[in-house]
């Protein structure tokens, strides 16, 4: 089978498309057939060499965080899922792999799958696995969203950021999307009552929230400050300046920074699933690459500046 490979770190020019044997499911393991995977920054600082001590320094390294497809085998004692069922889901993003989403076939356990939302292609199903479950789980268990908030989403017209921006409103939330002003049009039909443009709108002048979910990781002090009394924050923009800004928020209270590693098991894709049947999230892909080409939707991913995820098709 082919498979995505980081064979160095580095720019996306390291990635490599290889032949490598087609794994088989283990106890508890599902094997897949791989359909597209979506670019997220976790794949981004993989590849750079940004978390050595997860990813190790033997290569290849296997590249792609999330996936959708069909089951084609499962190994012993998994119940639940049989060849044919169509299903979405991620690879341990704390663990190293020799092959990952972005491959025609990956193994995983049982519990780091779900069943795909129906009606949705495996382009954008797969645009929704880590957005959709990042999102919930930085507005419902970290910040406990409440109807009524006033909820800034900074970063806003990123993959996580258009997911918070539909699942802020869905949940009753008064949504302020940061983004660059050309944006404003898609992010308000994604269900933002204001959008703020952020090359001309400094944290002082806005404000005060109840939450803020941030997607950029830097100034985050400056952000924190526009917290309402009792507010929350919470950032998945992760460097060492964030960890840095996220350690000296911790006197703060209820008003710390939050962050949290995304690791979504079953639970979690059923309920960003069930969001999607609702209407409350829907995709918002904004270009569609073909496996060959995951060098180049890297580069995409990174020079930013447009609405939605970059989706490489492996099958689909």
């Amino acid at each position: 089978m082919k498979a995505a490979q980081i064979t160095s770190y580095g720019a996306p020019d390291v990635l490599r498309i290889n032949d490598v044997d087609r794994p088989a499911p283990g106890v508890g393991e599902v094997l897949v057939s791989v359909e597209a995977s979506s670019v997220n920054g976790h794949d981004v600082i993989v590849r750079a060499g940004q978390v050595k001590m997860v990813s190790g320094r033997r290569f290849p390294i296997g590249a792609g965080l999330d996936f959708t497809g069909v089951v084609v085998e499962t190994g012993a004692e998994v119940e639940g899922y049989r060849a044919g069922d169509r299903v979405w889901g991620m690879v341990h993003p704390r663990q190293r792999h020799i092959t990952a989403g972005a491959a025609e076939y990956v193994v995983v356990p049982s519990d780091r799958i779900a069943p795909a939302p129906a009606g949705l292609s495996s382009v954008d199903a797969a645009s929704l696995v880590v957005a959709g479950a990042t999102a919930l789980i930085a507005l419902r268990d970290s910040v406990h969203l409440a109807g009524g908030e006033r909820v800034l989403v900074r970063g806003a017209a990123g993959g996580v950021g258009t997911a918070a921006v539909q699942l802020a409103h869905a949940l009753g939330g008064h949504v302020t999307a940061l983004a660059r002003d050309r944006h404003a049009q898609q992010l308000t039909g994604l269900g933002a009552d204001e959008v703020l443009d952020y090359g001309s709108t400094t944290s002082d002048r806005i404000g005060p929230f109840d939450v803020i979910v941030d997607t950029v990781g830097s100034e985050l002090h400056c952000y924190r400050s526009r917290l309402a009394k009792g507010g929350r924050m919470v950032t998945v923009g992760l460097s060492a300046g964030a960890l840095a800004a996220i350690a000296a928020s911790s006197v703060h209270g209820s008003r710390r920074i939050r962050t949290f590693s995304a690791n979504p098991d079953t639970a979690v894709l059923r309920d960003v699933a069930d969001h999607v049947i609702s209407g409350a999230l829907r995709p918002v892909v904004h270009s569609v690459y073909p496996f060959a080409d995951i060098a180049a939707a890297h580069e995409a991913f990174e020079r930013g500046g447009v609405v939605g995820k970059h989706v490489v098709a492996v099958s689909a």
